[in-house]
């Protein structure tokens, strides 16, 4: 598995979205639900979010993390101090677990970034014991992510690159009304029920807003660092024009929302 996900340094993906992952994490929790003394694997950890938030949640008997990325491993085993979590390098794809090792699986904000998702979804059912749940949460990137929108609407409207980038961004795996409760269903999973969580993404700032994508984290980062002199700023004055919407530069809040999906191994 290749993960699409871009990271240079922890400190900019929690930037960029950490501090959002962590704002989503308990309201997965909530729609996922925990037991004292379960075994729960995270798919896809990124810098722990949801894995210390687990932690939090209840008296679980253990917690497995994984990533795809040595960035994020690394961060999250720095932050680390719970006996209880193991924290290791690992593709979601090929999940290096016996069969029936887990309570739940959970995954968050992970499943649009892999682009063999249902082999992922598949992986996660297996190492769930009977009775168990899998359950994964995604960004709606088409329809309800308004303040990452305003920026890939600004560059379409820019070039032609930004039009390729709108088009891959708004229909990554997962992100389509029922697309992610179908892969469930594909992989056996039974009782399957699909819902909306919404956070609020509070900036301070056009620069809190921007700097991270201008350091060229993440996938709209990635793109961002392919501009020439001339269209890196003529990108950075519309956008941010786009966030100042004719207003002093200062806080701006945007609603998110994420789909989720919780299914039964039967």
């Amino acid at each position: 598995m290749t993960s699409e996900f871009v990271v240079h340094n922890a400190s900019g993906y929690d930037q960029l979205m950490g501090r959002w992952s962590r704002r989503l994490a308990p309201l997965f929790i909530d729609f996922a639900g925990i037991a004292d003394g379960e075994r729960i694997l995270d798919v896809g950890c990124g810098t722990g979010s949801l894995t210390f938030a687990l932690a939090r949640a209840a008296n679980l008997g253990e917690i497995a993390a994984i990533d795809y990325s040595p960035v994020f491993v690394e961060e999250a085993l720095r932050r680390n101090n719970d006996p209880r979590i193991r924290i290791q390098q690992a593709d979601a794809c090929a999940l290096p677990f016996e069969g029936n090792t887990f309570d739940r699986a959970l995954a968050l904000l992970v499943l649009h970034f892999v682009p063999e998702a249902g082999k992922a979804v598949g992986e996660m059912s297996r190492v769930v014991s009977s009775g168990g749940v899998v359950a994964a949460t995604v960004w709606d990137h088409l329809g309800g992510m308004p303040g990452m929108r305003m920026m890939i609407d600004t560059v379409a409207a820019l070039s032609e690159g930004g039009r390729q980038l709108r088009s891959r961004y708004c229909f990554q795996p997962m992100m389509q009304p029922g697309e992610m409760k179908r892969t469930f269903v594909d992989q056996g999973l039974v009782d399957i029920t699909e819902t909306q969580l919404m956070i609020r993404m509070d900036y301070q700032s056009f620069e809190d807003y921007w700097a991270p994508i201008a350091a060229g984290e993440g996938p709209l980062g990635k793109y961002v660092a392919t501009l020439d002199a001339a269209e890196r700023a003529r990108t950075d004055a519309a956008v941010r024009d786009a966030y100042e919407a004719g207003r002093p530069d200062g806080a701006r809040s945007f609603a998110n929302v994420a789909w989720a999906c919780r299914g039964i191994v039967p």
